[in-house]
Order: structure tokens, then sequence, then C-alpha cells
């Protein structure tokens, strides 16, 4: 008898036999160039198949992953020096051209790398192992930004794709990270599939949040898409499938009462959810009529809807987040307090506002971005505006907003999105409220201000915390006048898992699949 099963477990296909994770995660994954997207599940993507020069602890410490560092005296340049036993997937190695080209392209696109590459003289690779960054002058975010553990992440990729123009997508995923993308067996909207990275070499210090040892302690990753949330709960307690990202907050004290399982937040900094407009066509083009749909706004409608357990969410007008150093109530009375409707319906009255529809890109299939447009839909309508609400998935929201074309032509007014934490801790990493417009890379929507950008300049330029805090009010003060976005409150996203599966590491960038082991 052990014979005939011997026999019949050499017959099936190698991957049958592997050690195999199989998660659902918060999204299926369409996008995989995640230099030229902020979608999580993009960035979640680019930590199995590629490494950063630097990386984040979780003390907020930038540490050393494919290099180390060194500064000069005078603070204006920055020499980075690749370690060893670096390779790409195909079998050759990494080199410093490779990083330049990767930080440059990551550069075009990134908030923090828009604002690192106009203090930056230069960037060269010096010999086949040493980047060489020059300022032009002082600038006290460098490794914070290389270092980044969110989006986007300056990911590094070979010279040849890295020269991808930044506003196309790459021509294939070759990285030097702990996972190995399985082109053959992806299906967008289906299934992604990782295998681990046999040449890889990790570091020796134990993971911390993104830095670290990437030891991988399994064979196979694999990402299945179900966008029905009891669909994927009922799938976990059979033991189906080992992880869920993000169960549905109702079905939470299920999953709790299970003793099969483990819930945990592994991002403990939360998320903020916000509400971003097209400032391109109208009617937000319009100041006045930004206005008024900001007034009508109420954080805890949404927030009750969106999760319903208070325990887990946190009504906040701080555009830096919540409880950081740098927040503030500057502007935020009427989301906080819901107070806004007559004063929102007084305004659009004056605006000017023709009844054009504002067009809410609105995806079904995400449990944490289901309910924000339809509450803020409805919002918006009690203050008198028409809205069209259009229903679709995650990945074609991902896709669709980077059009510019006018709603009419497959465009749009209105998304919304969650940042986690770290996304929104200063005014240089909040690419939400990047004024850098559609001419010069700003982010999807297109906001541009002069003024905001001048003040994340003297940000960077402080020389203490209050000087500081002191401009990032006044940055909040602008963010709310011109609405360049609408924090819609900040709450956690508790994961679940089978405790099969040990290891699994927290952090702002979660979940990571390496370190994770699973019980046979």
């Amino acid at each position: 008898m052990r014979g005939l099963i011997a026999s019949a477990l050499l017959a099936l296909p190698a991957w049958a036999q592997a050690k195999t994770i199989t998660a659902v995660m918060h999204s299926d994954l369409r996008v995989i160039d995640p230099i030229i997207t902020t979608a999580y599940i993009t960035r979640d993507h680019g930590y199995m198949v590629y490494d950063t020069l630097l990386a984040m602890d979780s003390n907020f410490k930038v540490q050393p992953q494919m290099a180390n560092w060194k500064v000069s005296d005078d603070r204006l340049t920055y020499t980075f020096t690749l370690r060893d036993g670096l390779k790409w997937h195909d079998g050759k190695p990494v080199t410093a051209e490779d990083c330049v080209a990767s930080l440059k392209r990551w550069g075009a696109r990134d908030g923090m790398g828009q604002k690192l590459m106009d203090f930056t003289a230069s960037i060269e690779a010096t010999d086949e192992k040493t980047i060489t960054l020059k300022l032009k002058e002082p600038y006290g975010l460098v490794l914070e930004s290389i270092g980044k553990p969110s989006s986007v992440v300056p990911f590094m990729m070979p010279k040849r794709i890295a020269e991808t123009p930044p506003d196309k997508a790459i021509p294939e995923q070759i990285g030097s990270g702990p996972f190995k993308f399985v082109q053959a067996e992806f299906q967008p909207g289906v299934k992604a599939v990782y295998e681990k990275n046999k040449d890889y070499v990790p570091r020796s210090e134990p993971p911390s949040w993104t830095s670290g040892g990437k030891v991988v302690k399994v064979d196979r990753v694999e990402w299945i898409t179900m966008p029905d949330a009891q669909t994927a709960v009922n799938a976990i307690q059979s033991g189906d499938i080992d992880f869920i990202e993000n169960p549905s907050f109702d079905l939470l004290p299920l999953l709790e009462a299970n003793k099969d399982m483990k819930v945990d937040t592994l991002s403990k900094l939360g998320f903020q959810t916000v509400g971003r407009m097209n400032f391109l066509h109208p009617p937000f083009d319009n100041v006045k009529v930004r206005r008024a749909a900001f007034l009508a706004i109420k954080q805890k409608d949404v927030l009750d809807a969106l999760v319903g357990n208070p325990k887990y969410y946190e009504i906040c007008g701080a555009v830096f987040g919540c409880n950081t150093p740098l927040a503030t109530d500057v502007g935020s009375e009427t989301l906080v307090k819901g107070n806004g409707l007559a004063e929102a319906k007084k305004l659009l009255a004056e605006s000017g506002y023709d009844g054009t529809p504002v067009v809410i890109m609105a995806p079904g299939d995400v449990v944490t971005l289901k309910a924000q447009p339809i509450i803020v839909a409805q919002q918006l309508r009690e203050a008198g505006f028409k809205v069209d609400l259009q229903a679709t998935d995650w990945q074609t929201v991902v896709t669709r907003r980077a059009s510019q074309k006018p709603p009419k032509e497959g465009g749009w007014n209105m998304f919304f999105t969650n940042w986690a934490g770290p996304d929104v801790l200063n005014p240089v990493a909040n690419l939400s409220l990047s004024g850098r417009g559609k001419a010069t890379g700003g982010w999807f929507g297109w906001f541009e201000d002069a003024k905001i950008e001048s003040l994340r300049d003297a940000f960077v330029r402080a020389e203490s915390p209050d000087e500081q805090k002191k401009i990032a009010a006044e940055i909040q003060k602008e963010v709310y006048e011109k609405v360049a976005y609408i924090p819609l409150g900040q709450y956690e996203a508790p994961s679940v898992w089978r405790k099969e599966l040990t290891g699994i590491v927290g952090g702002p960038a979660t979940p990571v699949f390496w370190n994770i082991d699973k019980a046979e």
C-alpha cells in the first residue's frame, strides 16, 4: 500500500507535492508593474518578486537591505554599496547601473521620489557595486525615501526593464526578491502564483517589517480570488485556504470563535480611507463645487457602513493620521462632526453648479472599499448633486483612474481608496496632497497647487519638529480649503489565518510571505 501511495505521489506534478500557502488577498491582481500604480495589491506583488536597497524596521529605522550606505560630512553625497550574492531571477548579477535606472524610474512616479529628485544633482553608478547620489543641498529624507515601506516602493529591477518609460507598464517580471512570479500560471482575476527563489541569499538579521532576512520556508504561494466574503470564510474554515487578508468585519466574531483560526491586525498603524476628486473636468474643476461636496460628507456615516464596530475605527480629520506627531484638527470640523450639510447646499447653489453628474467609481469586490462610494453618493445627493454611481471592480478602478479623459469618454469624477499609516505620516510621503498637477507627474486626479508644493519644500528644510508641525498645519489648512482630497477616518483591518501557519510578519506593508512556515 505504501508503495502505491508513493507511486501516486510521484505521478503528481511537482507543484502538487509542494508546501503551498493559499491566500485570499484584499483584491485580485491585474496590474503587475509596482511602479506604475499605488494599488496595494500591486505593492504586495512587488514585495514577492523584487527587493529594495534599504528597508524600514519596526522601530521606524531605515536598515540596509540590498545595500549599505555612507554619508559625506557635508551631507551632500550618499554612497550605497551593494551586498554580495545578489542575482536577478534570470541568473544575471545585480549591478549598480540596474539600481540607478530603477531609482530614476521610481523617482518619476512616487511622491517622495519626485521630491528627492528635486533635490538631487546626480545619481550614478561609479562602479559595478557602487551607487553615488549627490544632492544640490542637504535633504533630510534621503534614506527614508529609498527605504519607504509602502506605495510606491523603490523596487530594484534590471536596467533593461527599469528603462521602460515610467508611464508604460514593464514587459516582464524579473526581480531579485525571495519569490519568482510564475507567469505561465497567472490568471488575472482568478489566481497569481509565486515560487520560492532558491538562489535568493537572505540577510542574516531577523525579519522586522520589510527589513531583515527574507527567509522563504514554503515552496509556493498562491493568491486565489474570492470576492464573496462568506465564500472565503467557508473556505478557510474547511481548510481549503490558509489565509484571508481582509475578512468582512461582520464575520470576524465567527472567525474569532474558531479555535483553528488566528485573527490579528498585522498593520497596527491602520489605514486612512479617502475620497479623491478629478480636478481636470467639471464639476470638480470648480473649487466651490469641491468645497460643497466636502461640507456634505460625514465621516461617521462612512465608517459605520465600512467597519461598523467602533473598536476598529476612529473618527479623525488629521490629514497626517490620527495620534501622530503632525496630527491636527485644523479645517476638519464638518467632517468629524457632520454638521456641514446646510452650508454645502448654500455653497453649491452659489457655485453655478449646472447639474453635471458626478461619476463615482464603485468597486464591489473589495471589503474595505465597497461602502465609501455608496455612502458618499447619498451624502452628495442630499446636498443637491446629481450622482452617477458606476458599479465596477477594484482592478478596473485601478486602471481607469489613470485616464485623463472626460467622464463621458470613459473618465471619472471621484474614486475612493485607502492609505496605510506610513503613506500619510508627513507632507512628503502623503501623495494625495501633492500639488504637482498634470504636467509634472501628480497623482491620479491631478491636483495642482503651488502653495502646497512650496510648503512641502519648506517642510523638508525645517530644522526642528516644532517648525515642521507648524508647516504641516498650514498644509492641512490648504488641503481642506482647496479640497485636495477628503480623509474619511481611520480603521484597522484584521487578517485571519489557520494556526498551521507560523512566523507571520507584521508591519505597514502586509501581508508578506517570507518567514511563514506551514505545518504538514
